[in-house]
């Protein structure tokens, strides 16, 4: 080869160069096409996958026709719960009230515990949760991204909720959660038990698990499944994660207002959330102590200049709170 490069004129040279590029592009873009027909050809089996399910599901089984679910008691509620921003104690709500007010509170187990669920599981989801008339009215609760129902075809899409937190003060409490856990389960090994490295050494030191990118968690939880959610930084997931709370979620609250939010709820959901605004009152709804005695007092000033001097303070996470999370008119932004 090296013979013949130097035999080989300098213009011939360059335009081998050039031909092999061309053919390089020209073949990616052929991988980039088949790729698209084969995620469009999944979604279509997948649409006709539940098509099917929800034609026999439509006829009984023993040939009599199914008598037709009340509007309410064909509702669905999806809590795509946001992890360290009050959830459990707002799941606790739901299970307590679930006996006194008539419907199923389902956790939604994904593998491996992963947010984003492959194609098939969401074909599975779908299906479950549009069909399955036995556990209706639902209240559907978990650590998983948004999924758009429509996508699939199905009739009737579920109503979303959501609760999210400044992001600082989210990332800050994870971290301590997975050194010293909670007192929901005080007898679980945590991942980092043992670490007593604290938050402001994690960050002096360039730690890992307070690594800014961290803070990116809350937007992909709203924008859904494409990979390009879960970039951090990425534009395009904010936008996404914008247009989804403003048009497919009933409403959002903040951990900080959290009384608020169930107040609300209250009012628009009583067939779930009757009693609510009370039990949230006189119950136990406090941050667990086992972390509470880590997270009192301000926000340590090292965190908030070593990030926001440089920049490294995700915009898009402060942009979407500042937005429409905080504030409390916030709500008349995702009340539909």
């Amino acid at each position: 080869m090296g013979i013949l490069r130097t035999m080989m004129p300098p213009k011939i040279q360059l335009l081998a160069v050039l031909a092999f590029g061309v053919a390089m592009l020209l073949i990616e873009n052929q991988i980039q096409r088949l790729d698209e027909s084969r995620a469009k050809l999944e979604r279509t089996i997948a649409r006709h996958e539940v098509a099917e399910v929800e034609l026999r599901h439509s006829e009984d089984v023993f040939g009599q026709e199914l008598t037709p679910l009340s509007e309410t008691d064909d509702m669905v509620i999806i809590y795509n719960r946001v992890p360290k921003t009050a959830s459990t104690s707002f799941t606790n709500i739901a299970y307590d009230l679930c006996s006194k007010n008539h419907y199923h509170v389902l956790h939604i187990n994904t593998t491996k515990n992963n947010p984003v669920m492959s194609l098939q599981d969401q074909v599975r989801f779908v299906q479950n949760v549009s069909t399955w008339r036995e556990m209706k009215p639902g209240f559907y609760h978990g650590h998983v991204a948004y999924l758009d129902f429509s996508k699939y075809g199905v009739k009737g899409k579920p109503m979303y909720i959501n609760v999210v937190r400044d992001p600082i003060e989210r990332l800050v409490s994870y971290y301590y959660f997975l050194r010293f856990g909670d007192d929901y389960r005080p007898g679980l090994r945590r991942r980092k038990q043992g670490d007593k490295k604290t938050f402001d050494e994690c960050v002096s030191s360039g730690g890992s698990d307070c690594a800014p990118e961290k803070l990116w968690l809350q937007i992909p939880f709203f924008c859904g499944h494409h990979s390009e959610c879960w970039n951090a930084g990425s534009r395009w997931a904010l936008e996404q994660a914008k247009y989804n709370l403003v048009n497919e979620y009933l409403l959002v609250g903040v951990t900080e207002e959290l009384e608020d939010f169930i107040m609300i709820l209250e009012a628009a959901l009583p067939r779930f959330f009757r009693g609510a605004t009370e039990l949230y009152r006189t119950g136990n709804n406090t941050e667990h102590p086992s972390t509470k005695i880590l997270l009192d007092g301000k926000r340590s000033p090292l965190i908030t200049s070593s990030w926001t001097s440089t920049g490294r303070i995700t915009a898009p996470e402060r942009e979407v709170s500042a937005d429409y999370f905080i504030p409390i008119p916030a709500f008349s932004l995702v009340c539909m």
